[in-house]
């Protein structure tokens, strides 16, 4: 994988709490941003039920299409986590009790205070590796390309500072943004000439509202620097000549 200039991801967000909206996701946007850090791109997010099959098959999808694929979600103590069993189904292997895992529910829990429902997150599929968890000691796992972690925030993020030196990263994408308050429709068509004079540079605009004014950031991104400062120069003049000088204070 080091080998490759562009190195790709896949995050698969499970769990029915989520698509129902009474758990709001946190853990795709520090994903995003941690991966870039290390040359990977987060190139697709999945959200899917709890539905053994349907994570089983995401999974086999997934890790055939990209270089890494990182789960969330589904490996607790309840009749509900499922992911554990879906993901051994995805590889074709049995669900076992990992003397490791049980050794580091032994520092976490009373050997008194151990049920069925704690051990559960012991099982782990044959032939994983297991994943550090500081936070709460359940381990997560590596199975190939495929990183298994909790989905509550604080956890995933302690299992993937425990792994992430396992990743090779390719190139890593840069970015600018340029900003200033113009609306889309006023620049769209010189917007679309720009990114056809910089095709190599992914061009994106994400309009907004500050202070009762409409405006577009404008964020370039490239693995190379000088090729988004040369668009992002571009830019500038097209937003020039459209009267809408960027706004200094507001680029990032």
């Amino acid at each position: 994988m080091s080998d490759k200039a562009t190195v790709t991801a896949c995050l698969i967000i499970i769990g029915n709490e989520v698509l129902s909206g009474r758990t709001e996701d946190a853990n795709l946007a520090f994903l995003g941003r941690q991966l870039n850090e290390l040359g990977i791109r987060l190139a697709e997010a999945r959200v899917i039920a709890d539905d053994k099959a349907a994570i089983a098959e995401a999974v086999n999808q997934c890790r055939r299409g990209f270089d890494y694929v990182f789960t969330t979600g589904g490996i607790g103590p309840t009749h509900d986590d499922i992911t554990s069993a879906a993901i051994a189904e995805a590889f074709g292997v049995s669900l076992e009790r990992s003397a490791e895992a049980l050794a580091l529910l032994d520092r976490q829990y009373r050997r008194q205070d151990q049920n069925e429902a704690r051990l559960k997150m012991a099982d782990i599929p044959a032939g994983a590796t297991l994943v550090e968890n500081a936070v709460s000691k359940a381990p997560g796992y590596q199975i190939e390309n495929v990183f298994v972690m909790a989905g509550v925030p604080k956890i995933m993020r302690a299992m993937f500072d425990g792994f992430k030196h396992r990743l090779k990263g390719g190139e890593t994408v840069l970015s600018e943004t340029v900003t200033a308050f113009i609306t889309e429709g006023v620049m769209a068509g010189k917007l679309a000439a720009v990114q056809a004079r910089h095709r190599p540079v992914e061009i994106g605009s994400y309009p907004f509202v500050r202070d009762g004014k409409l405006g577009v950031s404008l964020v370039l991104r490239h693995t190379d620097a000088g090729r988004i400062e040369k668009a992002a120069a571009d830019v500038r003049a097209m937003l020039g000549d459209l009267g809408a000088e960027p706004a200094k204070d507001l680029d990032g």
